[in-house]
């Protein structure tokens, strides 16, 4: 058979023209035999010449494919030996079987071929095993230089081709991103009150001259905006090294300061990772904003959309509110009431006496301005102790009433009423999130705990005193400045507000400056019984019995650390726990202790509190929590306590490097 009668779709031809071929000789034999076999012979011709032709063309195209084919080899294999891409192949024993020439010259004269690339290039063979399998190729670094490798195991191949020029351009770019900051003395006007023009001039001087020498050491550009503003605009790269050197200029201006009795503190908001420098410096005045919320003396670094890191804060926040404050604070609070149909107020979820003390002092500020308040609660979540004091408030039908659950709220809320969060700013701890949805462009936070990320959007008020002992401190003060010719507070709230400071200061223990002691005065002239007070902080057996098996589960991590663990099926309250954590405190030896136990609600609850040596709220931070830098504690779902108390115990250690990296220093 011919070569081109191979191809079927030639044959079909052929054998289509043989027949059409047929069918004509046929018909001239019919026709006559002179011109039947005039028309056999010229067939036979053709026949012959397309035969003749149609080998030509198959012969011809063969030659054609092979030769394509040939040149097609060549230039892979030549591509393969000359393209700007490494290629390394592979045996099933992981012996080099074959490396092209741009590869070989990365390992210089070794000789790599049939030996094992983790005998030849350790690195390299660990770069390999850690990106095997990867869709995409990656960037890893192999020495000095950096590569996009792409690793495919299914035919034991390596592809690699030098990117370190575009990681430099990348580098260099990421490196001088801009970042805007802005600092600020926390106490420059407190400090000053009382100095003469030449301490102040002195004082003034040095600050100036410490922050420009730290802003020439790292290459900021410093700018003073008033006596105690600055404005700082400085490179990704420098902010990278101020932030391994963790801000000491803190450290620094403040030790400094208080060595001359005049303890000044920095606080510090720096914004990066955008373009726009509008978006870029209302993001730092917002980081701002975020470490004064949380006492000042600490650094807020954040980009948007990214979680804050924090710096400092590792002293008691100093008491910067006065009387002045306060006043104006009430007489907001006043506006914001009369321009509200009705107020609510709630706590913050499983309230304590502080959150339920400030609620009721709240609705009482309320009725002396006319207005009707509510106090959000869940009645079926509360501690003994709020138990207690709501069973008193039998007595006090107006108060009873007024005390409502969350679906009632919602149905009662408007687009004018106001809602009050006391003792929280987070508003996914409220106890009725809905609420807040509802009424989240008419909110105002009175709180005594340091800020943290959440928070609303657009509160309008604001007043969260950190330094502060309780949130029915700041309330009480507020008293004051109300009309003297309404109803005052009565018995049973003002129980309840002391009652609120006496906890969350551990009997005036913890937290507790001159003004706590004027506010618990105040409260104790309005009529506080402190018989009553005794009464609704007693405990029951139960809780007792469970607090000192916690306490006999006590563990120590390092120095000072004491660690419990409850058990995997055991459920404890948290103010069970807070108090467990409390207790230790007591014992010698004990700087700072963790209560981790299973909660009611199936989540993971840790109680964290210190003497002040040790800032638990930075390790409950860590954690998703937040607090004070003596007491703080947070909330973990989806884990074990094991899991808890491992993360812990591995963040404890971490802190303890920190700190011996900063005693070396």
């Amino acid at each position: 058979m011919p070569e081109f009668l191979r191809n079927q779709r030639l044959r079909g031809i052929a054998l289509f023209i043989f027949a059409l071929s047929a069918a004509g000789l046929i018909l001239a034999f019919m026709y006559s035999w002179v011109l039947g076999g005039i028309g056999l012979v010229a067939v036979i011709i053709c026949l012959i010449f397309t035969l003749n032709t149609m080998n030509k063309i198959s012969a011809d195209t063969n030659r054609y494919i092979a030769d394509l084919s040939f040149r097609i080899n060549r230039g892979e294999q030549q591509a393969l030996i000359d393209m700007p891409v490494g290629v390394m192949i592979f045996d099933e024993n992981d012996a080099i079987e074959w490396v092209n020439p741009y590869l070989q010259q990365y390992f210089g004269d070794t000789n790599v071929l049939s030996h094992r690339l983790s005998d030849v290039a350790p690195e390299l063979d660990q770069l390999i095993k850690d990106n095997a399998g990867q869709e995409h190729p990656t960037t890893v670094t192999w020495g000095d230089r950096q590569f996009s490798m792409l690793v495919q195991p299914d035919v034991q191949a390596v592809y690699m081709m030098e990117v370190t020029h575009f990681a430099q351009i990348q580098q260099r770019y990421d490196n001088e991103r801009v970042a805007i900051g802005q600092v600020f003395l926390d106490n420059y006007d407190e400090i000053t009150q009382s100095m003469t023009d030449q301490d102040i001039s002195n004082l003034r001087n040095y600050v100036t001259n410490a922050l420009s020498q730290w802003a020439q050491q790292y290459g900021v550009y410093l700018k003073r905006l008033d006596d105690d503003h600055f404005f700082v605009f400085l490179y990704a790269q420098s902010l990278k090294a101020i932030e391994e050197d963790k801000f000491s200029i803190l450290d620094t201006i403040r030790e400094s300061t208080s060595k001359q009795n005049y303890p000044l503190t920095l606080s510090v908001g720096i914004a990066y990772g955008d373009a726009n420098l509008t978006k870029l410096a209302d993001q730092a005045q917002s980081n701002l904003d975020l470490a004064l919320g949380r006492g000042g003396d600490q650094v807020v670094v954040r980009a948007q959309d990214e979680e804050a890191r924090f710096y400092g804060g590792k002293t008691n926040p100093m008491e910067k509110r006065t009387r002045v404050r306060a006043r104006m604070i009430s007489q907001a609070l006043q506006e914001l009431m009369s321009q509200s149909d009705q107020i609510f107020v709630q706590g913050h979820q499983q309230p304590d006496m502080d959150s339920i003390g400030a609620c009721m002092g709240i609705r009482r500020i309320a009725q002396m301005n006319g207005k009707t308040c509510y106090i959000v609660l869940d009645k079926h979540s509360v501690h003994s102790d709020v138990q207690r004091l709501l069973d008193s408030l039998a007595d006090y039908p107006e108060i009873s009433d007024a005390i409502i659950t969350a679906d009632e709220a919602l149905n009662r809320a408007t687009k004018q009423s106001l809602l009050v969060m006391v003792d929280h700013s987070k508003p996914s701890l409220s106890i009725s999130s809905d609420l807040y949805h509802r009424l989240e462009n008419r909110v105002m936070i009175i709180d005594h705990h340091r800020r943290g990320e959440e928070f609303p959007e657009n509160p309008m008020l604001v007043y969260i005193e950190p330094y502060a002992s309780s949130t029915c401190e700041l309330i009480a003060e507020m008293f004051e400045y109300q009309s003297q010719e309404s109803e005052p507070i009565n018995k049973i709230e003002a129980t309840a507000m002391l009652t609120g400071i006496f906890i969350d200061t551990k009997s005036f223990s913890l937290r507790t400056g001159s003004r706590t002691f004027d506010a618990a005065s105040y409260l104790r002239s309005a009529g506080a019984d402190s018989v009553q007070m005794q009464q609704l902080m007693k405990e029951n057996v139960d809780d007792f019995l469970q607090r000192n098996h916690l306490i006999e589960l006590v563990e120590f991590v390092n120095d000072g650390m004491a660690v419990v663990a409850g058990e995997e099926d055991q459920i404890y309250d948290s103010v069970t726990a807070a108090q467990a954590a409390d207790d230790l405190l007591n014992m010698s030896g004990v700087d700072a202790s963790f209560v981790i136990t299973k909660r009611d609600d199936g989540r993971i609850g840790v109680s964290a509190r210190s003497l002040g040596q040790v800032n638990v709220q930075i390790i409950m931070e860590k954690m998703g929590g937040g607090g004070h830098l003596s007491s703080g504690a947070t909330q973990i779902a989806d884990h074990t306590i094991a899991d808890v108390k491992q993360q812990l115990i591995d963040i404890l250690n971490g802190q303890d490097a920190a700190a011996e990296d900063g005693d070396e220093q």
